[in-house]
């Protein structure tokens, strides 16, 4: 499997959206948190993040096929946030994302930490973020009677 990473720009912008709303759409059908959704996001929301001075998009390349994009902030450039990450459909559950945390995180060996945000419900994804190391924290946040925001956080 050839994964890599590469630095989105603004021409990307509308093949990331497409992809974004392809990936997330099962989750708004199923959770139908249309306040806090990706599918539910504008293109402008994706073109903002890739233009963001503190933080990077960038597009999941496999074998040179776009199939996702995770986004990085960071704080001070010590602490990071995944926000989002997602990959088509088709290409979920073949261990992508895990190589894309961790091509992500050693591009990045100044992290002192690294934090995101997924539906607790989601026990597949939940159990991804765990494996790569990841601890759920103390915070939750209930975004409806469907579903609930948990807080993962990995210290470096």
């Amino acid at each position: 499997m050839g994964i890599r990473l590469e630095k989105a720009t603004d021409k990307d912008a509308d093949s990331i959206f497409e992809i974004q709303v392809k990936a997330f759409t099962p989750l708004l059908d199923k959770y139908k948190d249309y306040d806090t959704n990706p599918a539910n996001e504008t293109i402008e929301r994706v073109k903002s993040r890739i233009d963001n001075p503190n933080g990077c998009f960038y597009k999941i390349l496999d074998d040179n096929k776009l199939v996702g994009a995770i986004c990085i902030f960071w704080k001070e450039n010590i602490q990071f946030w995944i926000s989002p990450m997602f990959i088509l459909p088709n290409y979920q559950g073949k261990g992508i994302a895990q190589e894309v945390i961790k091509i992500t995180e050693n591009m990045f060996p100044q992290a002192r930490s690294w934090e995101l945000a997924t539906i607790l419900e989601e026990e597949r994804t939940c159990h991804l973020y765990e494996k790569m190391g990841y601890s759920r924290t103390e915070v939750s946040k209930k975004i409806n009677n469907h579903a609930t925001l948990v807080f993962y956080k990995k210290k470096c």
